[in-house]
């Protein structure tokens, strides 16, 4: 193990300068690739927004018990990425190969049971309290985009896989191919062109699917024609199951659970906040769904420096070296809060304009441009929580950042959003100053965590 000397400040700085070239590198392709899978929604939303008011209503409801299967879903399958850095890190390149492997028969597994879910779309809506129309068509949206989501899986853990391995950028190259795609195709399914009917909200969900198949078989061949696959074990003949049996899958199964739960916690929490914003109209739902939108957009950023560090964290503990942990968890951070308040800023500024190009809607425009001049102060606390959480995965740790979010999103968010948005009537002005809160609360409890872990690693 690696003798920590925290007090040469040549290394210290050494190792810092190596942590922002190497968390900036990854970073920057994930940031890309994420963005890029956010964009698919933004560029939905702004589209049939310009069809409809009525639309995106209901895409905006369908939308959110959809982003909780797939973000609940994506949690379960982190364990693929921080064990793929820690076997990539401790040069045991071969059962890389097995993890990656393994992660497509789970993620095929959750995309089973995301299908099944989804077909009770219309009945979960009419249980969270929307009105009858509303639920039908944002039902229809939600059994559409269903079945699809096993191949949007086995994509997710197939960049994990390859973000493990520090080689991002054949991700963000097919990511780019399905925005592109997905621009084309929502123009003949949304709008009615080349002699098909316009399908306004579920042409756009038909789209997405066929996207999502797209950039599946794209990864999926990516990787299995690697021309160092043998080094990596990408085709290897051992049974997934068998070999090694289901303790081989401990580490994974660990890590993902904590990660899922984490996840599971704050996207409930977040659709809790649609649900509300439905409650308030359609005009404050549009409203809500294209500012929150934008903010998760631009969180993909967040997003990428967390995974860059969860990386970074992972590697350094995969080699056994306590000082680059510590080191490139704070750096994550640092990185992550400073970049977010430039796009705070540009965020702040542009207000008007970002609203306006989502929609034509006077009253919509109006609403929309006051909450994204206000998230940029959001984007840089909630960015900040994110990257810790992800520093804490890379650490080991599994359930702490899932308690920390249960604290700050369920028993702090959720009431006080209703509270705020609608008792208070301050309206979708009070879910995001809600959000604000929990995320101070939740960056807050991760900082104070990380640093008692690394320091107690340390002494």
């Amino acid at each position: 193990m690696i003798e920590p000397r925290l007090n040469q400040s040549d290394k210290i700085f050494f190792v810092i300068k190596n942590q922002v070239y190497d968390i900036y590198r990854l970073a920057i392709p994930i940031v890309l690739s994420r963005a890029g899978m956010m964009t698919l929604i933004v560029v939905d939303a702004a589209m049939v927004g310009h069809f409809s008011a009525l639309e995106l209503g209901y895409q905006s409801i369908g939308l959110a018990p959809m982003m909780f299967i797939i973000v609940t879903s994506i949690g379960l399958m982190s364990g693929t990425l921080v064990t793929t850095a820690n076997y990539f890190g401790s040069k045991n390149l071969k059962k890389c190969g097995l993890v990656w492997r393994r992660s497509l028969a789970y993620a095929f597994f959750l995309g089973i049971i995301g299908i099944l879910i989804s077909s009770f779309g219309e009945e979960i809506l009419l249980a969270s309290g929307q009105n009858k129309a509303l639920a039908s068509g944002g039902g229809k949206i939600i059994q559409i985009l269903g079945w699809s989501t096993p191949a949007l899986l086995i994509y997710i853990a197939s960049s994990f896989f390859l973000e493990g391995l520090k080689r991002p950028n054949a991700t963000m190259l097919i990511m780019l191919l399905g925005n592109l795609s997905n621009i084309f195709l929502n123009w003949i399914l949304v709008f009615g062109n080349f002699g098909f009917p316009a399908l306004g909200a579920s042409g756009s969900a038909y789209s997405t699917g066929a996207v999502r198949i797209i950039m599946a078989v794209s990864i999926v061949y990516y990787i299995w024609t690697l021309r160092d696959h043998i080094k990596f074990n990408i085709r290897g003949s051992n049974n997934i199951f068998l070999n090694g049996g289901w303790n081989e899958w401990s580490r994974m199964r660990k890590i993902g659970f904590g990660g899922g739960a984490s996840n599971a916690i704050e996207s409930g929490a977040f659709s809790s906040m649609t649900i509300f914003a439905g409650l308030l109209g359609i005009i404050e739902l549009g409203a809500f769904t294209l500012s929150f939108n934008m903010l998760a957009l631009t969180f993909m950023f967040a997003l990428g420096f967390g995974s860059a560090t969860a990386v970074c964290v992972g590697n350094a503990s995969g080699r056994g070296d306590i000082v680059e942990m510590r080191i490139a968890g704070w750096t994550g951070l640092a990185l992550t809060i400073i970049t977010l308040a430039l796009l705070g800023s540009l965020l702040a500024l542009f207000n008007s304009q970002i609203a306006s190009s989502f929609t034509q809607d006077a009253d919509l425009i109006v609403k929309t441009s006051s909450m994204i001049a206000f998230i940029g102060i959001v984007l840089v606390i909630d960015g900040g929580q994110s990257v810790m959480a992800h520093a804490l995965r890379g650490c080991g740790e599994t359930w702490v950042p899932a308690a920390l979010h249960f604290i700050s999103y369920i028993l702090v968010m959720i009431p006080l959003g209703y509270y705020l948005s609608i008792i208070s009537g301050r309206g979708i002005a009070g879910l995001f100053e809600s959000i604000l809160i929990a995320s101070v609360l939740s960056l807050s409890l991760g900082s104070i965590r990380f640093n008692f872990l690394t320091k107690k690693i340390l002494t």
